[in-house]
């Protein structure tokens, strides 16, 4: 009978190694606290049903200070992000607001500024969603042997969706009203063009009805749609900059380039940019700052009295 098992056994071993491979190639090593120790920002991939925590070795930095014109909104993100280092109690975010505002930027500073303490950031595509619960599992599992030592954010830019859309429901159970419990030290934020993350269509709004008390109260389809984003406790919005900030974001981007102050020259030049594009934003003075530091160092910057024409 030993004999026959210890064949077995033999025969076994390759299949088991084979199917070993093949887990991993899929699923990946185990992410626990030494891959945790190592690197600050991870993305979950996800392929063929089974997901996995990738490493992010290049991170791009930002520093927070270089939001000018938000920063009430990220004082608040800030403080929100020391209470859950500190493990105090803390709110999901949701940063919503028209693009180039500084929203994704903002979350990047969050993990300039605490990676020392444990922060760190795993980033879920839109389309990954409905694998949340998965990753929540994930995330308990490699902090097991430390629960203290590291905090994530669970990040997901640019989220909007259809009304019928994965995630959806999972993103709702993992903020709040699923049955198990999620991780400590886990926070999700998400950035929205969307205040409300779904489309609102005027048949939700004709849906919408006054009481005999004189109250309104939304239909069950809106119902549906605010019940998302009243889930997140930290609200915050990014808007558009008058001019005086504009120019202002001009010239620090300038100033960290080693550039004096923004001359009339240049101010005429950062005005008619932002024209040309469309409106003022954070990303627009940074889009323009990046041409004029590049024209300056070439020397082929306009000169006093030109028409100043780029």
């Amino acid at each position: 009978m030993s004999d026959l098992l210890e064949r077995l056994t033999t025969r076994l071993e390759p299949i088991l190694e084979g199917i070993d491979r093949l887990l991993a190639q899929f699923v990946g090593a185990p992410t626990g606290r030494e891959a945790f120790e190592r690197c600050h920002a991870f993305r979950w991939r996800s392929g063929r049903g089974v997901g996995r925590l990738e490493p992010i070795e290049a991170v791009s930095g930002f520093d927070l200070e270089s939001l000018i014109g938000v920063d009430r909104a990220v004082e608040a993100l800030d403080r929100n992000t020391r209470q859950l280092l500190a493990g105090l109690p803390y709110n999901d975010v949701l940063l919503h607001g028209e693009r180039g505002t500084g929203k994704s930027s903002a979350v990047r500073g969050l993990l300039s500024r605490y990676a020392e303490q444990g922060l760190r950031i795993v980033e879920v595509d839109r389309n990954d969603l409905a694998e949340l619960p998965q990753l929540l599992v994930m995330l308990r599992a490699g902090t097991a042997s430390a629960p203290d030592r590291f905090s994530f954010l669970v990040f997901c830019d640019d989220l909007s969706f259809g009304s019928t859309e994965l995630g959806f429901r999972e993103l709702k159970a993992a903020l709040e009203g699923g049955i198990e419990a999620r991780p400590p030290r886990v926070c999700v934020v998400t950035t929205s063009n969307r205040r409300h993350l779904l489309p609102e269509t005027m048949a939700d709004n004709r849906a919408a009805y006054v009481d005999s008390d004189n109250e309104l109260h939304h239909g069950e389809a809106l119902e549906e749609k605010l019940a998302l984003s009243d889930r997140f406790g930290l609200v915050l919005g990014f808007y558009k900059c008058d001019q005086a900030t504009y120019l202002a974001i001009v010239a620090h981007w300038l100033n960290e380039a080693g550039i004096a102050d923004l001359d009339e020259v240049g101010r005429k030049a950062a005005l008619r940019f932002s024209l040309e594009r469309g409106g003022r934003s954070g990303r627009v003075a940074r889009q323009f700052a990046n041409e004029w530091i590049g024209r300056t160092r070439l020397g082929e910057r306009p000169k006093p009295g030109s028409p100043g024409g780029r």
